[in-house]
């Protein structure tokens, strides 16, 4: 099993973005106006507004990615968007963006890292409880219906 580079987003990554994450949604759900929003237009709603994205590269071809989005109360960072081609699934690639990613809410001086799931999703829920995320007690509000988990990682100081 060959280990994952792991890059940000860089011009030109916007088309494969869109499809990693296209790939699963439709999988499993409908892509609804929050999801296109994003996924076609990440610059502006992700990446201008504090966030970034982060890539999984295998061999040249990208394999994974996840993005931070920057969130309102300017040190809470949304973990979204987390895709992983099913091709590369089960060499530990969400893992290893998901540590990524942690660790890039760290650098950016976060305190908490959020995200949605949905219950039928297992092995992203697993994924997160390994990257020691714990369900809210409190649900918030979401553009999402599918959204029926909603979890956090509170990292120490």
């Amino acid at each position: 099993m060959s280990v994952p580079i792991l890059r940000d987003f860089k011009p030109g990554d916007q088309p494969i973005f869109r499809q990693l994450n296209e790939e699963w949604i439709s999988q499993y759900f409908t892509l609804v106006p929050a999801d296109l929003k994003a996924l076609d237009h990440p610059e502006e709603y992700i990446l201008q507004l504090g966030g970034c994205i982060l890539f999984a590269e295998l061999s040249g071809q990208v394999v994974g990615t996840c993005a931070l989005i920057k969130m309102a109360d300017g040190s809470s960072y949304e973990l979204a968007k987390m895709a992983v081609s099913p091709a590369a699934q089960g060499q530990q690639i969400g893992y290893r963006l998901g540590q990524a990613a942690v660790q890039r809410v760290r650098d950016l001086g976060g305190h908490r890292v959020y995200l949605e799931s949905n219950a039928k999703l297992t092995p992203a829920l697993a994924l997160y409880r390994k990257l020691g995320f714990q369900n809210l007690a409190q649900p918030n509000p979401s553009p999402y219906v599918r959204a029926d988990v909603q979890m956090e990682l509170l990292l120490a100081w």
